[in-house]
């Protein structure tokens, strides 16, 4: 797939580029950087909008990890990809077909008195 650059911008706006597979979507906004004179997207959300979207998801995952056990793990770590897309924000990104999410649980041997 073709690779465009996209802007997208934190919530104090400051901009930044990222490297996104070329959007199919018509409605977003082509904008020419002066400096290079490299053809640009610019994003739909600022990132902090793009990123609300994955904080419910990774939340709910830890919290369900953790105490959702019969004896909830002391450590829970999740790792999982994320992507930037002008069109959509951030989205959970995949090899192939499948989104995965990596998970270590962590228990500290001792026992409960």
């Amino acid at each position: 797939m073709e690779k465009a650059l996209a802007q997208f911008t934190l919530e104090d706006g400051t901009p930044f580029l990222v490297e996104v597979d070329e959007p199919n979507v018509s409605a977003i906004e082509r904008v020419a950087l002066v400096e290079t004179g490299e053809m640009v997207y610019r994003a739909k959300k600022n990132l902090n909008e793009a990123l609300d979207a994955i904080q419910p998801v990774a939340s709910t995952v830890v919290t369900k990890l953790k105490s959702g056990l019969t004896t909830p793990a002391d450590e829970v770590e999740v790792t999982f990809g994320l992507k930037l897309s002008a069109e959509a924000g951030v989205v959970f990104s995949s090899v192939g077909s499948e989104v995965t999410f990596e998970v270590k649980l962590k228990w500290g041997g001792q026992s409960a008195d």
